[in-house]
């Protein structure tokens, strides 16, 4: 069986049109491409961010009607010659392969491994095996925003605590935290796709009886051990009252999705009341661990 992909170029702002279009005309599955060299990261609740140029594709089968797809698309702005329009025929083992050589089994600190479909890691009795594929939602564990929650989550021992995944995306960190024997788990997003691929992949981990997803606007923890909170550094600022409201005394907050520019300001968002802030860097991005919370104020 063979497939058909067609990809359009468009600006930030027309990408969500771009995406709602070719669902709307029965794409099987819809991707979004940075289409220069400007690095995005997960979505922060209330934001999506985009790059400024944005390479939309959508596969279809092999007898999708190009060009009813090919007109839908040009009422997008921008979009109107069909030039702009390009269309590729992909077979299965072509296919299969493009998404083999992007993917493998990754390893997080000592135990933590993710491990896509049809893949197989060396044997190791302490291994923790998060099976997770590529999916609509962000989160897998390929940028170092993850990777260094990951293995910052590695070195926890989670056993019969609360652990918050906040901005969840995947639920990556959620379900780590869960197949490290927490007891609890909430993720938050405001995504509903999100919500919906976390509550997916926790139940292919067998672990969705341990975990609760929520929007943002149904969350009220406040006796959380552990918070992990994978996002960007502005709503980073604006949550850290929510965030450190969440917590229980003892418990410690995780931040990352923070350029090392960024740093200060986040810093300065969590810093008070003697708090401690130790600062980890992987490439140009930084997470901050929060201690010393056994100081809040929750009157």
């Amino acid at each position: 069986m063979s497939w058909l992909e067609v990809s359009i170029r468009v600006r930030r702002e027309q990408a969500p049109l771009a995406e709602l279009v070719l669902e709307q005309q029965g794409a099987l599955a819809v991707t979004l491409e940075d289409d220069g060299d400007d690095p995005v990261l997960e979505p922060g609740p209330g934001a999506m961010p985009l790059w400024p140029l944005v390479h939309v594709r959508g596969l279809f089968e092999a007898d999708a009607a190009r060009d009813r797809i090919t007109r839908s698309l040009q009422c997008i702005s921008g979009v109107t010659r069909p030039s702009l329009i390009r269309w590729h025929e992909l077979g299965d083992q072509v296919w299969e392969r493009a998404w083999m050589d992007r993917f493998e089994p990754m390893k997080f600190g000592s135990q933590l491994w993710i491990v896509p479909t049809g893949m197989q890691i060396p044997f190791e009795e302490d291994n923790i095996e998060i099976h997770l594929d590529p999916g609509l939602a962000f989160g897998t564990g390929t940028h170092p925003t993850t990777a260094l929650c990951l293995e910052w989550l590695d070195g926890q021992d989670v056993r019969g605590k609360c652990v918050v995944d906040y901005g969840c995306g995947s639920g990556i960190l959620g379900i780590a935290a869960a197949l490290k024997a927490a007891q609890r788990v909430v993720c938050v997003d405001n995504d509903p796709q999100a919500l919906e691929a976390a509550l997916e992949n926790a139940t292919r981990n067998g672990v969705a009886n341990r975990v609760e997803c929520l929007a943002p606007d149904a969350y009220c923890e406040t006796s959380a051990d552990f918070l992990l909170a994978n996002i960007l550094a502005e709503p980073l600022v604006e949550l850290a009252p929510i965030l450190l409201g969440s917590m229980k005394p003892g418990g410690a907050i995780v931040l990352s999705g923070i350029l090392e520019e960024q740093a200060g300001m986040v810093t300065e968002a969590y810093r008070a009341d003697g708090r401690r802030i130790r600062q980890s860097e992987r490439e140009e991005w930084v997470r901050l661990e929060v201690q010393g919370l056994h100081l809040v104020d929750k009157s």
